[in-house]
């Protein structure tokens, strides 16, 4: 099953999505206290409930606003290889807020004194229920489902100091897709493909077969400082081919448009504008 966020009876709701129809569930903060329950009860309201056109909605991120969004920094080895990095003996975290968050088909501006935006297409997963000082198999079990995202970073504000927030958390710099349920994604350890494009070129073409540190890793190692929570995401990391490194650079200017394809997870877009987009944060 797929999911998404939209605005409904005036609140963030989530909506179960079938064939471009749209099959509203519950507001954002009760689908995700009972999530599970809420993709049973799905699965029988898209064979006949009522439901909307998805050209009819206004999409919104479905994670709720208390959700943490913790991102993995150097997770596929060959991303980690044209950096110049090590291979690093624990996962590199840091946090994203959820105002940084965004859906596809929606601009993203890149802001004043940054020559561009750099593309990092990605596997977002979401924690489905409550984890804490968990295994790798527990934590693999607390897995939702997944979704496209593009950690879309501005590279001058993320090298200012050795802390990457500020350069990660730009104004809707960080779209998700539709949420695709574990059991239709698959298994990221058995391989998904992950493309990004610019203006049709691909520019990124990774496995996450490539990944150093498993979903269920990152999950276990996060739970033993911090309870995770329903709603809450982990950004997966990006493969090789982020527009900084290469000679010369490549980074995203207005008007540009960026898509991040992956399998069974489907295309996300994003358009690039410039900083007078801001003005709708």
């Amino acid at each position: 099953m797929q999911y998404i966020g939209i605005t409904h009876d005036g609140a963030a709701w989530v909506a179960a999505l079938a064939d471009s129809r749209v099959y509203p569930l519950a507001p954002v903060q009760d689908f995700w206290a009972d999530a599970a329950g809420w993709q049973e009860k799905s699965l029988s309201l898209t064979a006949g409930g009522a439901s909307l056109t998805r050209a009819d909605v206004t999409e919104v991120p479905l994670v709720p606003p208390t959700a943490r969004v913790i991102c993995v920094g150097l997770n596929y080895r060959a991303h980690a290889a044209e950096g110049s990095f090590s291979v690093p003996e624990y996962p590199t975290l840091f946090g994203r807020w959820t105002a940084s968050l965004s859906v596809g088909n929606v601009p993203a501006p890149v802001p004043a004194g940054e020559a561009g935006l750099d593309w990092e297409g990605e596997v977002a997963a979401y924690v489905g229920r409550r984890v804490e000082s968990a295994d790798e198999a527990t934590a693999a079990e607390a897995v939702f489902g997944y979704s496209t995202f593009n950690d879309l970073t501005a590279r001058r504000a993320q090298k200012l100091t050795a802390q990457w927030t500020l350069g990660k958390n730009g104004d809707f710099s960080g779209p998700l897709g539709p949420l695709v349920s574990r059991d239709e994604a698959g298994d990221l350890r058995e391989g998904l493909q992950v493309r990004t494009r610019v203006n049709g070129t691909e520019v990124q073409n990774g496995n996450t077969r490539d990944m150093i540190f498993s979903v269920p890793a990152i999950i276990a190692l996060i739970s033993q400082t911090m309870t995770l929570h329903p709603g809450d995401v982990i950004a997966t990391g990006t493969p090789e081919g982020v527009g900084y490194v290469r000679t010369p650079p490549w980074l995203l200017q207005p008007g540009d448009t960026v898509e991040v394809e992956i399998d069974t997870l489907g295309t996300l877009t994003t358009p690039v504008g410039g900083p007078s987009l801001r003005a709708r944060a």
